[in-house]
């Protein structure tokens, strides 16, 4: 089973830049497509961005759309997602996850692995 760790996030005011990383363990990484999911206190986790597992195909929430960028590394196990122009209401803990499949999905209980998350305070 493949073990996900994700890293990048942080404090940042409204309208900055992070880039999150979402690295695996393994050498079959390239055979899962990875989606990335956000969670806000008191709220459900909802679907962010995904990437099929050659890279070829992205998706995006539309709240997101034209300021995340979703890309992948497979040589470096690595999955990013750059975010820019941020919210306010965008705080929440990311998360990425990989689904055993050459495509993603909005889902989250289409996924197999999780990593722990990572903290994304975008102050106003």
């Amino acid at each position: 089973q493949v073990q996900l760790v994700e890293s990048g996030g942080g404090l940042v005011p409204a309208g900055g830049s992070l880039r999150l990383s979402c690295t695996a363990s393994g050498r079959t990484f390239s055979t899962y497509a990875v989606g990335w999911f956000r969670q806000a206190p008191g709220n459900e986790r909802e679907f962010v961005s995904a990437i099929s597992r050659s890279g070829g195909t992205t998706d995006y929430a539309d709240n997101v759309k034209g300021r995340f960028t979703i890309s992948r590394d497979n040589a470096k196990n690595t999955v990013y997602l750059q975010m820019n122009s941020l919210k306010p209401e965008e705080t929440a803990v990311y998360y990425c996850a990989v689904r055993a499949s050459w495509y993603y999905s909005r889902l989250a209980n289409e996924y197999n692995s999780w990593g722990q998350g990572t903290r994304v305070t975008v102050s106003s």
